[in-house]
This record gives structure tokens, sequence and C-alpha cells, in this order.
């Protein structure tokens, strides 16, 4: 029951709350998607290019070599010398696949020219080389 002398007040929603819930499902939301991008490859420090171009395969094989002149076939150790081997078992029965050189630019140019070499042994396999694309390069002479 309600008494005469009562002031009448408007109905209100207070939204403050609402919005806090979905800014916390949108930063749920943000940081998640962040994780959905999986590399095979070992972090190393990637050369740029201004002409590189994204590769677009199914299930791309990933050599890393790093600073040191190590390797790894999809995050795994591997000598090269049984590194065509572990590319073919890596294949299957696909005919063809990307194999991507992921080396890092302090690696030399003799070690990456070896895993290319040993790369081409293995029929089928199509070369790449990871690189940072960098936005407008200009060239100097």
């Amino acid at each position: 029951m309600r008494l005469p002398d009562e002031p009448d007040l408007p109905a209100q929603i207070n939204i403050v709350p609402m919005i806090d819930v979905i800014f916390a499902i949108l930063t749920f939301f943000i940081m998640s998607t962040l994780f959905l991008h999986r590399s095979e490859g070992l972090p190393v420090n990637l050369p740029k290019a201004g002409t590189a171009k994204a590769q677009s395969s199914a299930a791309p094989i990933t050599v890393t070599v790093d600073s040191v002149g190590n390797l790894s076939l999809n995050r795994q150790p591997v000598t090269l010398d049984t590194l065509p081997t572990q590319v073919q078992k890596l294949m299957g029965k696909n005919t063809e696949v990307v194999v991507i050189i992921n080396a890092d630019q302090s690696a030399t140019h003799g070690q990456v020219v070896m895993v290319m070499d040993r790369v081409r042994q293995v029929k089928g396999a199509k070369l790449a080389i990871a690189t940072l694309a960098i936005g407008n390069a200009t060239q100097k002479p």
C-alpha cells in the first residue's frame, strides 16, 4: 500500500553492470581468438621481405633452421641426413606438399641451401621460405 505523501519515482534500469559483463565477454573472445593460429615452426627471427606472399596449403610441413644451425621438422629435432625420409613420412599418401623453410635471419646461406637440397630430393615437395612481410618496402640502390 502506498502512502499519499510519497513522491512518484520513475522506474530506472541501471545498465552499468550489463555493460561490464558485455566488456568481459568481449575481452574473453578477443583473447581466445589470438590463440587460434597454430604455428608448426619454432620461434626464429625471420628476415623481412617486401614482396612476401601468403601461401595456402592444406597441411604444410615446416623445417626450422635456428641461429646456430639446428634443424627441426614440425617442432621435432631432426638431422640433415634423415630430413628427406622424415618429410616423406609426413607426406604420407599426398602427392604434393608445401615444405616451408623457417630459417633464422642469422642462419648461414649454406645451411639453408643444404636444407633446400635435401628437401628437393623428396618427390612432390614444393619449397617455400618463410619471411616477415613489411608494408610498402622501398629498395635503395
